[in-house]
């Protein structure tokens, strides 16, 4: 049962961030495996009794989908408060099985529950991120402390828990398959880890820790998406100056949205600001814009996160305290690839002084063009983008603006079909009858088929634009995971981003970045859709290794097939010109300085700020001081400051974590290698079968570091990783 343990204040806080799969901890629940006879009985008795749609089973076609049209907000709480009550008495029904505790009666009897609860969470993921409102804030606030306290009473229940440590300590446990082995270390550790051990005092205080860290994640993640609606910089005609048509037209596609017709708005989400700060010739709205951005919960008004992240701190430190952990770095990555903090960090340092010292080069690049030009400016942070735009073209007569032309969404969405038809044999076939229920009319969906046997693998929606009420950047999530062991199970999978809206009949294009994104996100889809475990649970994932398979999939973009079938120009047709792709190969590692050091910051910020005694903690002047001992260049700043960090503090999901993608980032580009020493390059029939068999098809049925040998042979190696960037290697 994914809820016992997974679902806890970390996701019940509602906000699931960036590509954080924590969405498939309720996603998994979702499935109607059969029941255990009483509890059974009890559900169906709730079903037939309640004509709330949220308690519902599934039904329609594809196994059952989700009824997006007809659920209501107003059913929210009282059905989760019934689905509560369900899980409790199968929960209950487990622990006080008078039958001596098996894997059968107690491992996999708590796999099969949860369904309805699960079913509840799977509208919750929707309405908290795709279509927030003020109503569903205030369900939110009142719930989610609701919410841990129950999933505090589950993991400290000390019959189920010693039914789980039985199983866990009895012989016969080493003669069940692998998978199964690795079920009941993965259900022992959750209990373990959280608060299971400790003595009353100590289970009280945990569960208390608990109920309040949900509501301080929940507010953390409201005021951001406040401060994201709230602040919208509105442009009139005579300030467009260096923007493309594609950009104004989405701008005044913006504005008009909030009633402001005839202007044009820069919403304060990264895929408006990013381009803004990039082609603007307004160099004192670019400043507006860039702060406005990185402002984000630092405003020192009722939005102000800066206080609610050292209470975070402190409750989280107490509690890994309460299980004998010196930090809660320590305890979170433990049952990660990294192990250690000092793991982690030693990985980010070897990268950092390389990072820092390209961003010089860089800076120096982008100032002696300003100096040339004229500019008398010394380069700020919101000149960055620009000025690296300008040297781009200069240094390789790359134009981001001409490769935009090249990059349409639709067609994009089509690359990614081919190469998961390449890779992964499976087939996408649009879904237009109305059979399958959408929460938005923008959202599509598609069937996925296996391409030889025909056999339904799941669904795929795509939720592709920005909107009032949808939270901002890019994320996966599944609906429903894949499962064998009480029926199969089909995979409800989809993707959403905030791309923006232009005008109706025009295509929508976005930069070279975003196309990547795009990509990196269906490969957390194909990871979901390419499951093949056996139980519930094993679809979960390990967070410094869950961002791997999505990065690998970025490098398909840049494929000769992909760009000589998909990046075709949106007016000609025609296929970008073999100049312009040489242009963009040959710039591969252009930026790299920027990129890695935003990003590497912020990680190494996470880091710190969960390795530190957090007692009296300012998070504004922690995060100052820290940048300062790092020689942080002064020309840029974190990619997500510590005040709308929400990454690690609208929930626990990267907390301690975010270093994951570079840990990530060093299997990307050591697979990538395999693939490009291959005889049929990223194509290569027999890599891409290893691909899908050792690293996406198992997901958590088998230790990441195992399965990553199982597929190259033997353990990654970060030279690959600098290699990819361009960086010098030191020994």
């Amino acid at each position: 049962m994914k809820l016992k343990l997974l679902l806890t204040a970390s996701l019940v806080s509602g906000l699931l961030v960036a590509c954080d799969q924590s969405t498939e901890k309720a996603a998994e629940v979702a499935k109607k495996a059969p029941k255990a006879e009483a509890a059974q009985k009890v559900e169906s008795a709730a079903a037939m009794k309640s004509d709330n749609t949220l308690l519902s089973e599934w039904t329609g076609p594809f196994q059952g989908v989700p009824a997006f049209d007809k659920v209501k907000l107003e059913d929210l709480k009282p059905a989760l408060e019934k689905g509560m009550a369900l899980n409790m008495a199968e929960i209950e029904a487990i622990a006080n099985n008078p039958e001596p505790p098996t894997f059968e009666n107690t491992i996999v009897e708590m796999e099969k529950a949860g369904d309805v609860l699960g079913r509840i969470f799977t509208y919750w993921g929707i309405w908290s991120s795709n279509m927030s409102s003020p109503e569903f804030r205030e369900i939110q606030r009142e719930m989610a402390p609701k919410l841990s306290a129950y999933f505090s009473k589950i993991n400290q229940n000390e019959k189920l828990f010693a039914r789980v440590k039985a199983v866990y300590e009895d012989e016969t446990t080493k003669t069940l398959r692998p998978d199964q082995q690795r079920l009941v270390l993965l259900t022992y550790n959750g209990f373990a880890r959280n608060g299971a051990t400790l003595d009353a005092d100590g289970k009280k205080r945990y569960a208390e820790i608990n109920q309040r860290l949900a509501e301080l994640h929940t507010k953390f993640a409201n005021n951001v998406l406040a401060d994201e609606e709230g602040y919208v910089t509105y442009l009139t005609k005579d300030q467009l100056g260096g923007l493309s048509e594609s950009i104004i037209s989405a701008a005044a596609a913006a504005a008009k949205e909030r009633g402001k017709e005839g202007q044009y708005a820069i919403t304060n989400t990264r895929s408006s600001m990013d381009p803004f700060l990039t082609y603007s010739t307004e160099r004192e709205l670019r400043k507006k814009v860039w702060e406005t951005y990185y402002n984000r919960g630092d405003n020192g008004d009722e939005h102000d996160n800066n206080a609610l992240i050292a209470e975070i701190l402190q409750l989280r430190h107490e509690r890994v305290n309460l299980l004998g952990y010196p930090n809660y770095a320590s305890w979170r990555l433990e049952d990660r690839m990294a192990k250690k903090p000092e793991n982690a960090i030693k990985l980010m340092e070897t990268v950092w002084p390389a990072a820092i010292a390209r961003v010089k080069e860089e800076v120096a690049d982008m100032q002696a063009l300003a100096d040339a030009e004229g500019a008398d400016i010394k380069i700020a942070p919101w000149d960055y983008r620009f000025y690296a735009e300008k040297v781009r073209k200069a240094k390789y007569a790359l134009d981001s603006g001409e490769v935009k032309q090249y990059l349409q969404l639709d067609k994009l969405r089509d690359a990614m079909f081919y190469v998961a038809g390449r890779l992964f044999n499976f087939d996408f076939k649009e879904v237009t009858d109305g059979s399958v229920p959408v929460f938005h009319p923008d959202v599509r969906v598609w069937e996925v088929t296996d391409k030889t046997s025909g056999e339904n693998i799941g669904l795929w929606y795509l939720d592709p634009f920005a909107r009032k009420g949808k939270r901002s950047g890019a994320w996966a999530t599944s609906y429903r995971s894949h499962s064998t062991f009480d029926g199969k199970e089909n995979v409800l999978s989809s993707n959403n981003s905030n791309f923006i809206k232009g005008e109706p009949g025009k295509p929508v294009l976005i930069s070279w970045d975003d196309a990547q994104t795009y990509f990196h996100e269906f490969g957390h889809a194909l990871h979901s859709l390419s499951s093949k475990v056996a139980y519930p649970t094993l679809n979960g994932g390990v967070r410094d290794y869950t961002e791997f398979q999505s990065q690998l999939l970025e490098r398909w973009l840049s494929t000769d097939e992909v760009i000589n079938k998909f990046l075709v120009h949106h007016e000609t047709g025609k296929p970008m010109p073999k100049e312009l792709v040489a242009k963009i190969k040959k710039a591969a590692t252009f930026n790299q300085g920027f990129k890695t050091t935003e990003y590497l910051a912020s990680a190494l910020i996470d880091m710190k700020l969960h390795t530190t005694d957090p007692t009296g903690i300012d998070a504004d002047k922690f995060e100052r001081e820290n940048l300062t001992a790092l020689n942080m260049p002064e020309e840029l700043v974190m990619r997500h400051r510590t005040p709308h960090f929400g990454h690690i503090f609208s929930g626990e999901g990267y907390s301690a974590g975010y270093y994951g993608y570079m840990w990530a980032d060093v299997l990307t580009s050591d697979a990538a290698e395999a693939f490009a020493e291959a005889p049929g390059g990223f194509y290569d029939k027999e890599v891409a079968a290893k691909l899908v068999e050792h690293l996406f098809s198992v997901r958590n049925a088998v230790d990441p570091a195992d399965a990553y040998r199982a597929f190259r042979g033997r353990d990654a190696v970060v030279e690959a990783l600098m290699r990819d960037r361009g960086f010098p290697i030191t020994k």
